[in-house]
């Protein structure tokens, strides 16, 4: 048999506005502050007015049980100094199209909160540049959620990684919340990750100023031409011109950037003169690096 409830009493107006605010959730210490005594707390539970989620924290049973309202749940119950992190913290940055599985939060060293159904607790102590706050969640910044997230989807997080990159987070900024964490758990993994979408970004970045060039009916452009020694991926043979299409990830380490210093290095010395593309402009501004192309070479490259 199921237990008798009444109807909910009106909730004073910044208590209503408090669970607006956070999906219908609310913590047993805010329902405190917003002047509800214990008493008309437990009368709110037994009269199942409010639902328990975790101990201390309730649903409003006028709201639905939404994913939102599981992710607030989650945090709040947590407690001090936590936060949302990986695939949770990708779906509530808008970089992840579904919330599935678990919700984990990061919790400081210092404590040690037990697994909760549907919440897995990872401890680890954040540097302020790991954390921020959306729509009022502490969350683990995007570089650092990206790659949490990347590392978490196993063999589906190389192009969820690759995606974010493209669009949403420099990788820049994804390599400096790596080596902000470099002993955390995934840390190898996060390091692959990261390498394998490097060396993805160079071939993708290509392909792109391949397909503006096409679009745009350039002509006089070879790929894969031979010249001084290396082969260009696409270069201007007449115009003694090389297009270099940087990807949305570099290549990490010094060695990498060595190669590719002394690969321009070459060029110019052979008279060759380099253009670079970055991967952001090739996506959104391409007219841009079309005329910047079409002042270096000769005239009449473009096909009538």
């Amino acid at each position: 048999m199921e237990p008798i409830t009444h109807p909910s009493p009106a909730a004073p107006p910044a208590l209503a506005a408090l669970l607006r605010r956070q999906a219908g959730v609310i913590g047993r210490a805010q329902a405190r502050a917003a002047g509800l005594s214990p008493d008309a707390i437990d009368r709110k539970l037994a009269g199942r007015h409010w639902v328990p989620l975790h101990p201390r924290v309730y649903l409003d049973r006028t709201h639905r049980p939404t994913d939102e309202a599981r992710v607030r749940a989650a945090v709040l119950w947590a407690g001090d100094d936590a936060v949302l992190s990986g695939l949770a913290a990708a779906w509530w940055h808008g970089v992840s199209p579904a919330l599935a599985g678990d919700i984990a939060v990061t919790v400081p060293r210092r404590r040690s909160p037990r697994n909760r159904p549907g919440v897995t607790v990872r401890r680890r102590d954040l540097a302020a540049d790991d954390r921020t706050s959306r729509y009022g969640v502490p969350v683990t910044a995007l570089p650092l959620t990206v790659l949490e997230a990347a590392v978490e989807l196993g063999a589906a997080g190389g192009p969820f990684l690759d995606r974010a990159l493209q669009s949403h987070v420099g990788f820049a900024e994804v390599a400096r919340a790596y080596t902000r964490n470099p002993g955390a758990a995934g840390a190898t993994a996060a390091r692959a990750a990261l390498a394998a979408t490097a060396e993805r970004a160079g071939p993708a970045a290509v392909r792109l100023l391949v397909s503006r060039l096409r679009e745009a009916r350039v002509i006089g452009w070879r790929t894969e031409h031979p010249a001084a020694g290396v082969v260009l991926p696409v270069a201007f043979p007449q115009a003694r011109v090389a297009v270099e299409a940087e990807g949305w990830a570099r290549p990490l380490g010094a060695e990498a950037r060595r190669r590719t210093l002394w690969r321009r290095g070459v060029l110019a010395r052979a008279g060759w003169t380099v253009l670079i593309c970055p991967w952001h402009e090739l996506a959104t501004s391409p007219e841009t690096v079309l005329g910047e192309i079409g002042r270096a070479v000769a005239p009449g490259r473009r096909a009538g």
